[in-house]
């Protein structure tokens, strides 16, 4: 895909969430290596807990979801 001149892709950013980008998609990663997809919509994930990056596993979800528990208890006495 690089020097190809391509159609707008409608990116849309979650705050907590993955980073949603129309497909389909060419993703270079940090080591050089390139991951694809055809689907018409992927997740790439952006906390990097994901098990499957750079694709969202929704793993940010169960730390989320701690966080918030934390922040409702009581401190301990």
């Amino acid at each position: 895909m690089p020097n190809v001149p391509a159609e707008r892709r409608r990116v849309t950013l979650q705050r907590p969430g993955p980073l949603l980008v129309e497909g389909p998609v060419e993703v270079t990663l940090e080591d050089g290596t390139t991951v694809s997809s055809d689907r018409f919509c992927v997740a790439l994930c952006t906390c990097r807990r994901s098990g499957i990056y750079p694709w969202c596993d929704t793993s940010h979800r169960r730390r989320a979801g701690a966080d918030a528990a934390r922040r409702t208890q009581p401190p301990p006495t």
